[in-house]
């Protein structure tokens, strides 16, 4: 049950003790709420949107487990996104794929998709004041059972994809154009091999013959923002992946397009964190994909771990905040969906908070000094520092539930909604 007062009785503690460390707290919750994160919609079905949702998945991609209640419909799935975020603090957009157009049962190929089969998703989000990312659907397809897509050998199955990415930007420039705000569009592709390839050099010289010419059209970038993102490896192409993050890195260097950082696209050693400084000396714009692998690319709630706190630190402690676009992916089909969001997506934002309220300059200006002792010393007593009730006080302000309150609405809606979809 909220506590009005002892909520804010904390707060006034913990903003205290932050000014002595000389950080303004109530200047961090004003930068915390304009800072929008791209919630991922695939969480609320399992990746099978509604071009064929009793397809199976492909392209290295599983959502295991069988909790009751996934979204059948984009009704369902739209109902299931504003619970969620009516559970969540902050500024939120929306991630959608190409395989969740609606086309009143009619047949549409993905090199045929049009602004059209995206239109009543335009208007709820003008309803609850959102902003649209957008993907291709470049996986879970006929024409990409061969592991190839954009690279593949048959010129006639790769025209099918460029198309279909061709038409995907216009859809994301739609988005732009109707919401104000402009949608990044990402394209994965799952092209790749799963024993040793003869040939390295072909896939490659092809997929970036093909991401030339769908890149040919300039579209403005106050509407519509192009980004490409890498895999180490995936399931059928654990030997070669086409687009490997060196590939993409230089194209996007040299073609002024957005790099992804995907948290689960790397070595399990690699962090995306420790990418963000070095990659935003060469690029404008970053996009991430922030996941949670567990031993490989398995798209885990994000939990509250190190690298979700480092990634959000360097995001901050580099002002990023206005060149990084921080995007979900995340999909776990054994826990309640709509509490997988709001873990998740709260998860993000109060990394985000961690890293505001620290007090960075000092902590510079003591590394800049080679003062490691005063550093590390500072470093040790933030982790004891009262953010929760920072973020509590910001949970209050926001008009979402706060602490585990939020937990009861979840199962409340699974009760009166989830559990009676069959």
């Amino acid at each position: 049950m909220l506590n009005k007062q002892r909520i804010e009785e904390s707060y006034t503690i913990a903003k205290q003790m932050y000014k002595e460390m000389g950080v303004d707290t109530d200047a961090a919750l004003k930068t915390l709420a304009t800072i929008p994160v791209s919630v991922h919609c695939w969480q609320g079905d399992d990746v099978s949107g509604f071009e064929n949702p009793d397809g199976e998945l492909s392209g290295g991609i599983q959502a295991t487990g069988n909790h009751p209640g996934k979204a059948r419909t984009p009704q369902e799935l739209r109902a299931d996104m504003e619970k969620a975020f009516s559970l969540i603090p902050g500024k939120k957009r929306v991630n959608l794929h190409a395989l969740y157009l609606e086309t009143d049962g009619q047949a549409v190929e993905r090199d045929q998709i049009e602004p059209k089969h995206f239109a009543n998703w335009v208007q709820w989000a003008k309803a609850n004041d959102l902003g649209l990312d957008f993907n291709p659907t470049l996986f879970s397809h006929p024409k990409a059972d061969d592991g190839m897509t954009l690279s593949h050998p048959d010129a006639e199955i790769r025209n099918f994809w460029i198309e279909h990415v061709k038409r995907s930007r216009k859809v994301s420039e739609y988005f732009g154009q109707e919401l104000g705000t402009p949608s990044v569009m990402n394209i994965w592709i799952p092209d790749g091999f799963k024993d040793i390839p003869a040939d390295r050099l072909g896939p490659r010289k092809r997929l970036k013959e093909s991401l030339d010419e769908i890149l040919t059209e300039k579209i403005d970038r106050q509407y519509h923002l192009d980004a490409v993102e890498s895999k180490v490896f995936g399931i059928g192409s654990e030997s070669y992946v086409v687009g490997s993050h060196e590939f993409y890195m230089g194209y996007g260097v040299k073609n002024d397009v957005l790099v992804c950082l995907d948290a689960g696209h790397f070595h399990p050693t690699e962090v995306i964190s420790n990418k963000l400084s070095a990659m935003s000396l060469f690029v404008d714009e970053l996009l991430l994909h922030v996941s949670r692998p567990v031993r490989w690319d398995s798209d885990h709630v994000i939990v509250l771990d190190d690298e979700l706190m480092a990634i959000a630190q360097e995001i901050v402690r580099g002002d990023l905040l206005d060149r990084v676009h921080i995007g979900l992916d995340f999909f776990d089909a054994s826990i309640n969906r709509v509490a997988a969001w709001t873990i998740g997506t709260r998860n993000m934002f109060r990394a985000l908070l961690m890293a505001l309220v620290e007090p960075f300059d000092a902590l510079k200006s003591a590394e800049v000094d080679f003062d490691f002792t005063t550093r590390l010393a500072m470093l040790e007593e933030l982790k004891s520092m009262p953010w929760q009730a920072v973020w509590d006080y910001y949970c209050m302000q926001q008009g979402v539930p706060v602490g585990l309150d939020w937990l009861d609405e979840v199962k409340k809606y699974e009760q009166d909604v989830l559990l009676k979809r069959g």
